[in-house]
């Protein structure tokens, strides 16, 4: 899919809106976003679903030969469950579950953040269906975000297979994604995946456009030598050790934003649950005001 068929099909949406055409990036790449889902091999799907089972396509992915399937299962870590998580198909050769962050802490796992097939040493987790059940030893990940696309895509940009890149999206709360992996094959449509906690980060939905930024497009830095003797070096900034929380909720997102390592919160302060897993996560502490 080259820049001018995106621009062509964009404009074709909007037309049918009745708004104006916009003008597209350079380099644009289209964004999906990718929930949670399972990969199953063959001998899974019939543990979970019964002898000779098949997998049945529900509706077809923008990666060609790729499909959501009808069936869903469960997935069970130590502290909870996720029910109705999507199975998408054709079965693979070895079973592979894709969580997100916020998802993983939920369940109480630790799944490390790796490439779709690289799950050598990952994190365990339960798979329940309607006939039985699976424990896996490893295949729990979050993906990396990564970019699809074709040869011909990859010359366009000038990038090879493997490559890692930026993308910036613009919109209410621009964002930048580093260290994009770069995958390149035949079979492929060009479309960059994200997971959920990535795209509510840069409030992204399904059909966004990106920017694709190579390391050599930014901007010239000043190189070390260039840097005269009088050039007084900046202080280091110092970050609080604490924060007085002062709002009546503290949320997992308002952990996550905070930056000191001690968040003080006034009594009668709801604290929820999932505030109190992110902050042991990111090594904070909640401190209730006496």
């Amino acid at each position: 899919m080259n820049q001018q068929l995106i621009e062509q099909i964009v404009g074709e949406i909007l037309g049918q809106l009745g708004q104006s055409p916009v003008q597209l990036p350079e380099r644009a790449v289209p964004i999906a976003v990718s929930a949670r889902h399972v990969h199953l091999q063959p001998e899974h799907v019939e543990i979970l679903f019964g002898a000779g089972y098949e997998l049945t396509q529900r509706s077809e992915l923008s990666q060609p030969g790729q499909f959501a399937a009808n069936e869903t299962v469960m997935i069970a870590g130590p502290k909870s469950s996720i029910e109705r998580v999507r199975i998408l198909g054709p079965v693979r050769k070895a079973t592979q579950v894709e969580v997100s962050f916020t998802d993983a802490m939920k369940l109480g796992v630790k799944p490390p953040l790796r490439e779709s097939g690289n799950i050598e040493g990952s994190a365990p987790i339960t798979l329940i269906g309607p006939k039985g059940s699976v424990h896996i030893d490893q295949g729990l990940i979050i993906a990396q975000s990564h970019i699809h696309m074709a040869p011909s895509d990859a010359a366009r940009f000038g990038v090879v297979d493997g490559e890692y890149v930026t993308v910036e999206a613009d919109g209410v709360r621009s964002i930048s994604f580093r260290h994009v992996r770069i995958r390149v094959n035949e079979r492929y449509r060009l479309e960059m995946h994200i997971d959920t906690d990535e795209a509510n980060a840069g409030f992204i939905t399904q059909g966004s456009i990106g920017r694709l930024v190579k390391p050599n497009d930014a901007k010239e830095t000043i190189p070390m030598q260039a840097v005269t003797k009088t050039t007084k070096t900046p202080d280091p900034v110092r970050i609080p050790e604490s924060l007085e929380f002062t709002k009546k909720l503290l949320s997992a997102e308002d952990v996550a934003d905070i930056s000191e390592k001690e968040i003080v919160v006034n009594k009668g302060t709801i604290v929820t649950a999932l505030a109190r897993d992110t902050a042991r996560e990111l090594g904070k502490t909640i401190t209730s005001r006496k």
